[in-house]
C-alpha cells in the first residue's frame, strides 16, 4: 500500500507515548478475534498496525474517514468536539514481543490503511467471529442488561432439523467468561469452511 499522506513518524522515544487521534491520524481499534482476521483479510492492503500487550490492534486511518461506522468490539478513535482521545503509540524500533508494538511496522508503504478497506475486511471479520447481528438489541446473559453488540456465546438446537434454535447472548465485557463453543452452521458458515479446509 502507498502512503496517501506524508509519512507522520512518531516522536523519537524510549517507552510508549500518549498521542492525540485526529490529528495525524485517526486510529480503528479491534478486538484481538476480529482483528486477526481482519489483518489476514488485508494482507498487503493494510497500513501501520499497533498491537497493544492484549492483543487488540489498532489501525491509523486519515482523519474522518472512518466515522459513522458501526461493528462489533470495534471503535474509532478520533478528536471529538471539546475532548481529547489519546492512542499508546509505541518506539518506531518496536516491531516485536508482547508488549505494545508494531505488529505492522510503520513505514513508507505501510501508513494509513483506506477506511473502506479496512471496514469491509472487519465487516467480514466480525460476521466470520460473531454470526449474523440479531434486530434489535438483546440482554446480556450475565449481566442482564441490554447490548447493541450482543455476541453469541451459547445456541440451543430446536429439536429438529428444521427449527430454529435459540440463541444466548452476551455483552462485550462479559462474552470472555464463556467458553468458546463452535458457531452453528448455516449454510454460509458451511460454505466458507469447505473453502477455508475447515470442514
Amino acid at each position: 500500500m502507498k502512503a496517501t499522506a506524508p509519512l507522520w513518524t512518531p516522536p523519537p522515544s524510549m517507552d510508549i507515548e500518549a498521542l492525540p487521534a485526529g490529528t495525524w491520524w485517526d486510529a480503528v481499534r479491534a478486538a484481538p478475534a476480529v482483528g486477526e482476521r481482519a489483518l489476514d483479510i488485508l494482507g498487503n492492503e493494510t497500513g501501520a498496525v499497533i498491537q497493544d500487550k492484549y492483543g487488540t490492534l489498532y489501525w491509523l486511518v486519515r482523519v474522518g474517514s472512518a466515522t459513522s461506522r458501526h461493528l462489533r468490539q470495534v471503535r474509532v478513535l478520533t478528536k471529538p468536539a471539546d475532548e481529547s482521545t489519546y492512542l499508546g503509540v509505541p518506539p518506531v524500533i518496536w516491531t516485536k514481543g508482547s508488549r505494545t508494538h508494531w505488529r505492522v511496522p510503520l513505514t513508507a508503504d505501510h501508513y494509513l490503511t483506506d477506511a473502506g478497506r479496512l471496514w469491509g475486511a472487519l465487516a467480514e471479520a466480525d460476521r466470520a467471529e460473531y454470526g449474523h447481528v440479531p434486530d434489535g438489541r438483546q440482554l446480556c446473559d450475565h449481566c442482564q442488561l441490554p447490548t447493541s453488540e450482543p455476541i453469541p456465546v451459547d445456541v440451543e438446537n430446536g429439536g429438529s432439523d428444521s427449527a430454529v434454535g435459540k440463541a444466548t447472548y452476551a455483552c462485550p465485557t462479559h462474552a470472555p467468561l464463556y467458553p468458546k463453543r463452535p458457531r452453528p452452521r448455516s449454510l454460509t458458515s458451511a460454505v466458507a469452511a469447505e473453502h477455508e479446509g475447515r470442514s
